[in-house]
């Protein structure tokens, strides 16, 4: 499949080990920015508390999941503490062509496969501030046994070894100012060359604006 380079809308993914703070970031994101349409990725884990079908995930049995991974419906898919987890490529692909800007929450393997076919995507990695304050996140979260924390703290490490892959990376140790930086990464990607001047391809046209063919 040829990767897709250009596009009016730009893909966001946001990575970070269990308990970094990373999905409480992206919702206050996107009550900020309507115009970025987060990606319902589809999981074999069983819901938690709260959680609906097609609202966080769409749910899903390990055969379906694995039909679907065959029938290459997959942008990227990864397994993660024993679940499955898949990004659905069309409708990511048709958001983007249409001008929306689309965000990721995925781990760093999808992050890897993602960019193969995304190579513009912008990485955001987020930090806890240590470990200590990322284990007690996970204990307040109240979601997770005491076996599944410590399981989760430490494959954190070796999650947090990637961050180095991803273009931007933000420490939420102070949420206010995290959130501040993630919309500043947003505001600054789309005032790239690129998605400019394929929103406002008839201007740059009037300019006489043309791409760098270097």
């Amino acid at each position: 499949m040829i990767p897709i380079t250009s596009t009016a809308g730009s893909l966001f993914i946001v990575a970070a080990p269990s308990g970094a703070g990373k999905s409480t970031l992206v919702n206050a994101l996107l009550a900020q920015e309507p115009q970025i349409k987060l990606s319902i990725s589809y999981t074999t884990r069983p819901p938690r508390p709260g959680e609906q079908d097609g609202r966080e995930y769409h749910f899903t049995s390990a055969e379906d999941f694995l039909k679907r991974k065959a029938q290459s419906e997959f942008l990227e898919s990864a397994e993660v503490h024993g679940n499955y987890y898949g990004t659905s490529r069309i409708l990511i692909e048709q958001q983007m062509r249409a001008g929306t800007d689309v965000l990721l929450e995925i781990d760093w393997q999808g992050a890897q496969q993602v960019r193969k076919q995304f190579p513009g995507a912008v990485g955001i990695f987020i930090l806890p501030p240590s470990i200590p304050a990322l284990e007690e996140r996970l204990k307040k979260r109240g979601q997770d046994e005491p076996h599944i924390i410590t399981r989760r703290i430490l494959a954190a490490g070796g999650e947090m070894a990637h961050s180095p892959e991803f273009e931007y990376v933000i420490i939420n140790q102070d949420f206010a100012t995290a959130l501040s930086e993630l919309n500043a990464i947003v505001k600054a990607t789309r005032c790239r060359f690129t998605q400019q001047a394929t929103r406002n391809s008839e201007l740059f046209a009037q300019l006489g604006i043309h791409a760098n063919p270097n």
